[in-house]
């Protein structure tokens, strides 16, 4: 009886643990929508500071060592020294600024960029969290790279519209703010006019092309919610592929189970517009891919929050595979 009632003891433990977290930068956008998710969970335990102890190196050097998990919502420079603070080798990271996108010492945090993404998640001590530009545009690229459709060489082209918070604070007082020097009325403008945004890399190196794609990035008088696109003059690329085609390699690259969707042809061909807030308060990124056979033209266009899947909801869908959880857990379609 001693035996089984220890053994009961033991297993309402092992259901009642829970994984510490500690999310470095919690004041900001990314790091208040994270919390925001993981608010009502009782598989994980929120870490905090003291409002006055926020910035203290030492007290963040404390509390990165004592987490099970990381999550580092800071400016670039700001996560370096985040990581450098770091010295206990049990200690796991998920950093959602651009600092180590591309560094093949980090995990890249999207499970559907491969079948064997979420293992490499679930294992992994640093996971780097894409940004909403590249989470989108990987998602349009890289499967069409893979499937053949798109050669690794070819010039792509991506447009992209973004609520005005997936830039920070301070392009959040350029629309909200009229008494900050950078206040603007306007409904929408093109930005990153010398053509080197910062993501640009990112999707070169994860959508595994062999040259820059030419990314042209805009900001609309809206707060969440983004659209990126992808347009192909299919009879510029070899193999003479059809919209089927690119539809049916994009549909066999994602799982039924994983955050990315797939609407079908059907459903976009009754479609006039797309409203870049469609999937706000979700976790999805929705890609369509609208054609038109007779000129042999396709856009590929990716939807998402870009504080959901674009943000804050990839870095706990990371969280839930470190955590050895379903990787939807807590998120919304």
């Amino acid at each position: 009886m001693r035996n089984a009632l220890s053994l009961l003891g033991n297993s309402n433990r092992q259901s009642e643990m829970t994984t510490t977290i500690f999310i470095d930068g919690e004041a900001g956008t990314t790091g208040l929508q994270i919390r925001d998710r993981l608010a009502q969970r009782r598989d994980v335990k929120v870490l905090s500071l003291d409002h006055g102890r926020r910035k203290d190196p030492v007290a963040r050097a404390e509390m990165l060592n004592q987490a099970e998990i990381s999550i580092l919502c800071l400016p670039d420079e700001a996560s370096r020294q985040a990581v450098a603070m770091v010295d206990n080798p049990d200690a796991r990271l998920i950093d959602a600024s651009i600092a180590y996108r591309t560094d093949g010492d980090w995990v890249y945090g999207m499970a559907e960029y491969g079948p064997d993404q979420p293992a490499k998640i679930t294992a992994a001590k640093r996971v780097t969290n894409p940004g909403c530009y590249a989470c989108s545009s990987v998602a349009m690229v890289r499967p069409l790279v893979m499937a053949g459709i798109v050669p690794a060489d070819f010039p792509v082209t991506l447009n992209a519209v973004s609520g005005y918070s997936g830039g920070g604070r301070k392009m959040i007082e350029t629309f909200e703010d009229a008494a900050s020097p950078g206040y603007t009325k306007s409904t929408i403008y093109l930005y990153a006019l010398g053509l080197n945004h910062k993501h640009t890399d990112e999707i070169k190196v994860h959508g595994g092309l062999e040259r820059r794609p030419l990314f042209v990035p805009s900001v609309g008088r809206f707060a969440q919610g983004l659209i990126v696109s992808l347009p192909l003059q299919l009879w510029a690329l070899p193999g003479a592929a059809t919209p089927t085609d690119v539809h049916e390699a994009l549909a066999d690259h994602y799982a039924p189970t994983s955050m990315v969707t797939i609407a079908g042809l059907a459903e976009t061909a009754t479609m006039d517009t797309l409203d870049p807030e469609a999937l706000n308060g979700t976790d999805e990124l929705r890609l369509h891919v609208f054609a038109n056979e007779e000129h042999g033209q396709v856009v590929v266009a990716a939807l998402l929050d870009n504080l959901g899947k674009g943000a804050s909801g990839q870095a706990v869908q990371n969280m839930n595979l470190m955590c050895g959880l379903d990787q939807a857990t807590g998120l919304k379609r």
